[in-house]
């Protein structure tokens, strides 16, 4: 029991470092220049080009840093935190540091808690704000901000491509900071779910990518139904089936230095069963 316990865990926690089931998608939104934000005018060609996105639960320690770092990384980007309220305060630093930055927002899901409701919050955003290009990224700092430019790049010099993802198993990604164990185990484990699902990655499970928001749009959001981490494998099918093409750059992925995953056995199970169920009906 303890070995199953495990190989499920490592499924779910190698989509991302923070845990959120899918909910309802009330917030409240706040536009959030200051410090940190670029010297130079925007140009207003690129207002709706490019959106990254942060989901958060208790990123107090992370979340300043981590917009500040994607700024300066994508200076063109706006960026958007979704917040599960976060007992911790994330929102409210948010406020203190950003309220004034029209480039940063900031929507804070009431009495929810959930991944993919947060994910499908940001997509929907992006879809109704009619941005180009979408990001996901994790807000621990997992995720190095530095490389979101290379995502970026890769999307703007492949038309054709739908999706670009930060991949962890191509040639030149890496893990930082998981024993030796953990790595064969987390590689073996994406590679059953990418063969049961039949995705054409080598990393089906992580959040950081770039999307092309017109393909999300065909995705039809609202109609997604796997909840928690799966939502991840679930853009991914659902792209695929409709003839999306994916592209992938290799990343650097760090274990989290700071704060605490948000992971639970009943969320773990649920995922792996989402997963199988995905690969029945496909």
């Amino acid at each position: 029991m303890e070995v199953i316990f495990e190989i499920a865990t490592e499924i779910v926690y190698q989509s991302s470092a923070l845990f959120h089931p899918i909910e309802s998608l009330q917030s409240n939104i706040l536009p959030v220049m200051s410090e940190d934000s670029p010297t130079h005018d925007a140009d207003t060609t690129q207002k709706h080009c490019l959106l990254v996105a942060v989901c958060t639960l208790n990123e107090s320690e992370n979340i300043v840093g981590m917009i500040r770092a994607i700024r300066r990384a994508l200076p063109v980007a706006d960026v958007l935190i979704v917040d599960d309220q976060s007992p911790d305060g994330t929102g409210d630093l948010v406020r203190e540091h950003y309220g004034d930055d029209s480039k940063v927002l900031l929507q804070v899901r009431e009495n929810q808690r959930g991944l993919g409701g947060a994910i499908k919050k940001a997509m929907c955003h992006a879809v109704d704000q009619s941005y180009e290009f979408f990001i996901n990224l994790d807000g621990d700092f997992s995720h190095d901000p530095d490389q979101l430019p290379d995502l970026y790049e890769e999307m703007l010099q492949q038309p054709s491509i739908d999706v670009v993802i930060g991949s962890r198993y191509a040639r030149g990604g890496k893990i930082v900071g998981w024993p030796i164990h953990r790595k064969w185990m987390s590689r073996l484990i994406n590679r059953f779910a990418i063969s049961c699902l039949g995705l054409p990655v080598s990393d089906c499970s992580g959040s950081m990518r770039c999307y092309r928001v017109s393909a999300l749009k065909k995705v039809k959001l609202q109609s997604l139904r796997v909840n928690g981490y799966a939502v991840l494998e679930e853009i991914l099918l659902r792209m695929a089936q409709q003839g999306s093409r994916m592209s992938e750059v290799p990343i650097t992925f760090t274990d989290r230095q700071l704060g605490k995953s948000k992971l639970t056995m009943r969320e773990a199970f649920r995922s792996c069963l989402q997963m199988i169920r995905m690969s029945l009906q496909r």
